[in-house]
């Protein structure tokens, strides 16, 4: 990219954002924030490699994570050959920027195929004819699943063959890995529900076998077709009929799930996915890795639409994305999600065909049979784009790109904790969080009626910051409490779903307030001006969200730090809470920290029946369901990592904590 163009893309961006980035954000010392908490998809891909222009605009932005399939039909195209070389470039790009990666493997080659799954998919899957992982085992090649996964996680996990090549970081790999795309929607999986549970077997058997440490994502969930709701339900249910589900973990780590237009309707998939998990008494962190509104209001969108709401359903205006991006966000966040996705970087070509391209038109003007296409993207395409690169201003920000940017401004890179979602009769929604190891805590809310209001949070300090889309301030309390206006809701323009309940909410505003002494946040006190007196907070049993509850999240009282971890060089430590001596199948496992810093991860370990302690899960929660049978005696035992980096010092193994299954 030539000096005097990234000037202009730079220049442009913070026009459109209205604020100059600060040198320091949240969880980050210098350089770009790269959130954890936030992703992009396709950023790049081994399909469409990014250039040094594509990768700097999303760091500007903040993300920290990339999402992108691994086509197993591109990458062994004859059978036992593989050709890595464009995923090598696409994964050692993302590690030189800094961005982590959701790995998806999926993808069906022909000579592989047997009608509507891959051939040999319930062979043994390695090659002494078990389905039972052990050192030195092999992949079984009738199993052509079980090898792909096999070489690719090989490949490219840290220490992995790539990591090894000249001039790379021994340690730098993917430890993500996303089982397909989509499963319940037909277009990309065709098998059975029991056909999947047994892909998402193979797989996690390969890759933890391969890499303790690594993450196993179910695929993500769309719930695109009738009667898909209850789909992960049934996947749940032929896993819940191997014995050895138990011990590996049910075969999945977290849930990926996928949600367009609608921030409550994000809420109500997210209630849906707990509740399923719930049933089968298990508890599971959730990732929402695909999210967004495209934009009818802006090329290659039908601009000519806007007296014409049908022929834009599903769409919504520039300002309209940008409002989804923080309240679908936060409410996620709130909802109990770990990470979210924007799909996507740029408009790329959407859900038309490649080289789909035509000037800006008022529907007169149709290639391939479009006369329009999906303007996704928190950027426009640029001119040498595969599709729809003739929007006058090319490859500039749309508003929504200000959104991401606020929110990993605000929430940046330091752990932070839900403290629960506020309705306030139906006119504002206020959504509370604090950072995990306390020092902040932040508000986000927004109005929901048709009427601009104002509400009132209470203080803790003496001076807040008040963030808004096109600018922040700082603010000070009047009578112990901070007035906020909050604009009336989004009506008539944005068409999503059927009923105003899914309209967007106004435009969200963010109050950051520094917490002095660690007290608990007066909720109680969050009030709609002119509005009934509150009751006390109390639980909603079956709501979409978690409505007027602040304890669903609470802060554990050990975590406080004492130490930049920049200076932590102190080892933390860790104990798992004793057990009852008789225990049912399911039983539910806790577990402490301390640490100078704050504590990052916790490694849990098991052993049955005396048996080889084998890692169980890695985690930030403290606490988890551990799935057993009847008659085994279980020993734990658990490793700590801060937030600097320091191991605990636990390395040969001790039990913590025992008990025998009844």
């Amino acid at each position: 990219m030539k000096p005097i163009r990234a000037l202009i893309t730079i220049a442009l961006l913070i026009l459109t954002l209205s604020f100059t980035p600060p040198p320091t954000l949240h969880g980050q010392s210098s350089g770009y924030v790269r959130s954890p908490y936030l992703g992009i998809t396709f950023i790049s891909s081994a399909e469409h490699p990014a250039d040094e222009n594509r990768y700097r605009n999303a760091l500007l932005l903040g993300a920290g994570w990339n999402r992108y399939p691994f086509y197993w039909n591109y990458v062994e195209t004859f059978p036992g050959v593989y050709n890595w070389d464009a995923l090598d470039r696409v994964v050692t790009e993302d590690l030189q920027h800094g961005l982590k990666t959701n790995a998806i493997l999926m993808g069906i080659p022909e000579h592989a195929r047997q009608g509507n799954i891959m051939r040999g998919l319930y062979a043994p899957i390695f090659s002494d004819g078990s389905d039972y992982a052990g050192a030195g085992k092999t992949p079984n090649v009738g199993n052509p699943w079980a090898a792909f996964v096999y070489e690719a996680v090989t490949r490219y996990k840290p220490g992995g063959i790539l990591s090894r090549q000249p001039g790379r970081e021994y340690d730098e790999g993917i430890q993500v890995w996303e089982i397909w795309n989509e499963p319940d929607y037909q277009m990309f999986w065709s098998g059975t529900t029991g056909d999947y549970a047994r892909l998402l077997k193979v797989a996690y058997t390969v890759i933890r076998l391969l890499d303790p440490y690594a993450t196993v994502l179910f695929g993500g969930l769309s719930f695109a077709q009738p009667n898909t709701h209850f789909w992960f339900g049934e996947v749940l249910y032929f896993i819940y009929q191997d014995p050895a589900r138990g011990m590996n973990n049910w075969y999945f780590d977290k849930v990926a799930l996928h949600s367009y237009g609608s921030a409550r309707r994000t809420a109500h998939l997210i209630s849906l996915v707990q509740g399923q998990l719930t049933r089968f008494g298990l508890t599971r962190p959730l990732w929402l890795n695909e999210s967004g509104v495209p934009v009818w209001d802006d090329y290659p969108g039908p601009t000519w639409t806007a007296n014409s709401p049908d022929s834009r359903r599903w769409r919504g205006t520039q300002a309209e994305q940008a409002l989804y991006v923080i309240q679908n966000t936060t409410l996620a966040w709130a909802s109990g999600v770990e990470v979210v996705f924007f799909h996507q970087l740029y408009d790329d070509c959407g859900n038309q065909a490649g080289g789909t391209d035509f000037p800006p038109n008022n529907g007169n003007i149709c290639t391939n049979g479009a006369c329009w296409g999906d303007a996704f993207g928190l950027y426009r395409n640029e001119r040498t784009a595969t599709c729809f690169r003739q929007h006058p201003q090319p490859g500039t920000p749309r508003p929504a790109a200000s959104a991401f940017y606020r929110l990993a401004q605000v929430f940046g890179a330091t752990p932070f904790v839900s403290r629960g979602v506020i309705n306030l009769e139906g006119a504002a929604t206020v959504l509370v969080f604090e950072r995990t190891f306390g020092g902040e805590r932040i508000y986000v809310a927004w109005g929901d009626s048709t009427e601009n209001r104002a509400i009132t949070i209470p203080a803790s300090g003496s001076a807040a910051t008040l963030y808004t889309l096109r600018d922040q301030q700082t603010i000070t309390p009047v009578d112990g409490s901070y007035r906020l206006a909050v604009n009336a809701a989004q009506r008539g323009g944005f068409i999503s779903l059927t009923t105003d309940a899914d309209a967007l909410g106004g435009e969200p505003v963010i109050l950051v307030e520094p917490v002095i002494g660690g007290a608990a946040p007066d909720t109680n006190r969050i009030m709609l001006e002119g509005g009934s007196p509150r009751s006390p907070l109390t639980s909603t049993p079956g709501a979409l969200v978690i409505v007027e509850s602040v304890t669903a999240t609470p802060i554990p009282p050990t975590a406080h730090p004492t130490t930049d971890p920049a200076f932590d060089t102190t080892p933390p430590t860790a104990q798992i809470a004793p057990l009852p001596e008789i225990s049912p199948p399911s039983f539910t496992v806790t577990w402490e920290g301390s640490d100078n810093s704050g504590i990052a991860n916790f490694i849990l370990w098991v052993r049955v029946n005396g048996g080889e302690w084998q890692p169980w899960l890695e985690t930030s929660d403290r606490q988890a369901i551990y799935t057993g049978s009847t008659g085994q005696w279980i020993e734990f035992a658990i490793w700590a990592v801060d937030l600097a980096g320091n191991w605990s010092t636990n390395v040969e193994l001790s039990t913590q904590a025992i008990t025998t299954i009844q």
